[in-house]
């Protein structure tokens, strides 16, 4: 696969290849983070084995979960043993660098339990993650860690650690992690958007930016093909039932097919999907073709054996595509690591697109949404994620003003970040002084 990089991916490209430094990859949303990491999987050199904390963040990488990956138990893990067969050290011990995608949504007593594993399958127990090179990739203003249910659990968190964060585990205390911070903005072009958008992401908003936001935000939405963006799952799925509902014909049902060790759910699509002419549906997958691209907005327009959708006034055949669960493992014969397919799951790649939460949004790219915060933004950044997946600002539109409360921001990812920059200046003062 050939994917052109810019200046600034071919530096972290090279840094990863040609050294052995932890490093941290991150970057305002559309600067094409998922992009290098794509063009990494295929172009590396190295034995790199790719993981993530959920199982659809793994599936959109290619790679597996992390706790199917190094066999850890669910749930915090503290200082409990951890249990390895003769084969997962094998595969361990053959990694030479281990990317960890979305890892801000990774705790940082499971940042800890990735160190420790991996110290104890490679027998270098001095050593942070066993000399393995770590990779991250991720945006800790986009996504969060979810809090431990259990009481004591959290209490447990709440002793041991500054934050939940992956950068306050304790393997971070005596290694240096080495940030790349991607600039470049690919997902848009409008100078005062982009402005605003990095207000937004650092909890910065002026009366004037918002105004601003609320002025184009207040205008009326048109009919069709636009998306709404929400933050509660009740209110989507019950915007999409009812929009359904309200289309004459007959419906028709997709059943997905399951085969293999893919597991429960969650599930990259859904298990069964409901259509009907006239649906508006979004894709969940780039077409090889590019006549489309995951996130996509059409309207179905024929159903048959196949679906048929129109995107901007073209018709497209749809058919059903697989997503492979991938499992990594060490073969004794080659002395490698091998990557083998152990489930599928088989579905159209759409689903119903008149509403989506805000989170599963996440990685799309929207020409127009309507940006439904209900009664308030619950989670430090949501605001960020929504309003930065739409391309321009003649695109937004907002089901009612924005608040100050609506934008806020995790105070300990404010602390990491300020750390990051007052560490570049340094380095760039020291830079100069040479």
């Amino acid at each position: 696969m050939t994917i052109t990089l810019t200046a600034e991916q071919q530096a972290v490209f090279d840094a990863i290849e040609t050294t052995r430094e932890h490093l941290f990859v991150t970057g305002r949303a559309g600067t094409g983070k998922s992009t290098l990491l794509n063009h990494l999987a295929w172009n590396t050199s190295k034995e790199l084995v790719i993981c993530a904390p959920t199982g659809v963040a793994a599936l959109n990488v290619g790679g597996q979960t992390i706790h199917s990956l190094l066999k850890l138990p669910i749930g915090v893990i503290g200082d409990q043993p951890i249990e390895q067969t003769s084969e997962v050290r094998k595969l361990l011990q053959k990694i030479d660098t281990l990317v960890i995608d979305e890892i801000s949504m990774v705790s940082a007593d499971l940042m800890d339990a990735i160190d420790r594993s991996l110290r104890q399958a490679r027998g270098r127990t001095r050593e942070a993650f066993g000399g393995c090179q770590i990779v991250m990739f991720g945006d800790p203003f986009q996504l969060s860690p979810v809090p431990p249910r259990d009481p004591d659990e959290r209490a447990y968190i709440d002793d041991t650690y500054q934050s939940l964060w992956f950068f306050d585990a304790k393997v971070w205390r005596d290694v240096e992690l080495k940030i790349f911070a991607l600039r470049e903005i690919h997902r848009q072009h409008d100078d005062e958007f982009k402005r605003i958008l990095n207000a937004v992401r650092y909890g910065q908003v002026t009366a004037e930016m918002a105004g601003r936001l609320n002025e184009v935000g207040r205008r009326t939405p048109p009919a069709e093909g636009v998306i709404t963006l929400a933050t509660r799952n009740d209110r989507v799925n019950q915007n999409n039932a009812q929009r359904l509902a309200s289309l004459g014909g007959r419906a028709m049902t997709a059943r997905a097919e399951v085969s293999g060790d893919f597991g429960r759910g969650p599930f990259p699509a859904e298990e069964e999907l409901e259509l009907k002419v006239g649906a508006q549906v979004m894709f969940l997958r780039n077409d090889a073709d590019g006549r489309w691209v995951n996130g996509s907005i059409g309207e179905v327009t024929r159903i048959d054996r196949t679906v048929y959708v129109e995107i901007d006034g073209e018709e497209h055949e749809v058919e059903p595509l697989v997503w492979e669960k991938l499992k990594y493992s060490y073969s004794p014969f080659t002395k490698e690591l091998k990557r083998e397919v152990v489930g599928e799951f088989t579905q159209f790649p759409l689903r119903l697109a008149w509403a989506v939460t805000i989170h599963k949004s996440q990685g799309k790219t929207y020409d127009r949404a309507i940006v439904d915060l209900g009664r308030g933004a619950f989670s430090p950044g949501q605001s960020y994620v929504a309003l930065s997946r739409i391309r321009s600002l003649e695109g937004l539109y907002l089901s009612r003003d924005l608040q100050p409360s609506d934008i806020f921001v995790d105070e300990h990812v404010m602390r990491f970040m300020a750390g990051i920059a007052a560490a570049r200046k340094r380095q760039q003062e020291q830079a100069a002084s040479n």
